[in-house]
């Protein structure tokens, strides 16, 4: 069964939202490797619809960048239920239908690790579906200020199992957290 991942980029307040306005310096050599690993895992992408047409338009304008060498070529579904089936960004396929029965599905082909990029909302809806198998958050050690929060007041509360926990030299803190198995303590 192949693993659904997130990665999200964040401040110490929480804001996911346009992370280059908090990373400023703090980008450093063990975040940009263990970015590295997670891509390197991964051979199938999901994106929402904003992150898609956002990034659509930068990334094969920018294939000399490491992460658009990587993200442009990969196998892409887009969930959204306003785009057309006709998306232009190479190996990009709009999902229909129920997206967390879609994305189950995909589990079972065969492939690597399939990531959640971006997409706030979807991510949201993959952990509350029971579908995502590990969110990693890298906290930036800044204060945003403003932007979207991953989680909302109104989400249910959810338990959550850390899996891994590292500190980089920067100061930035990468927690990934799993599903909360009552046999896990």
């Amino acid at each position: 069964m192949r693993k659904v991942t997130a990665g999200l980029f964040t401040s110490v307040d929480g804001v996911v939202q346009d992370p280059y306005n908090y990373q400023y310096d703090s980008f450093d050599d063990e975040l940009g490797a263990a970015m590295g690993a997670w891509m390197g895992a991964t051979d199938t992408v999901l994106l929402g619809r904003t992150s898609y047409q956002e990034w659509s338009e930068w990334w094969p304008a920018h294939s000399e960048d490491p992460f658009g060498q990587w993200i442009n070529p990969i196998e892409k579904y887009v969930a959204s239920t306003t785009l057309g089936d006709d998306l232009a960004w190479e190996n990009s396929t709009r999902i229909t239908g129920d997206v967390p029965t879609f994305v189950r599905e995909l589990q079972t082909r065969d492939g690597g690790d399939i990531a959640v990029c971006g997409s706030v909302t979807l991510v949201r809806s993959l952990l509350f579906a029971g579908v995502l198998d590990e969110l990693q958050l890298m906290v930036h050690p800044a204060i945003a200020g403003h932007g979207r929060k991953l989680f909302e007041p109104t989400d249910p509360p959810t338990r959550l199992r850390l899996v891994t926990n590292t500190v980089t030299s920067k100061g930035n803190v990468l927690s990934t957290y799993g599903p909360f198995a009552a046999s896990a303590g």
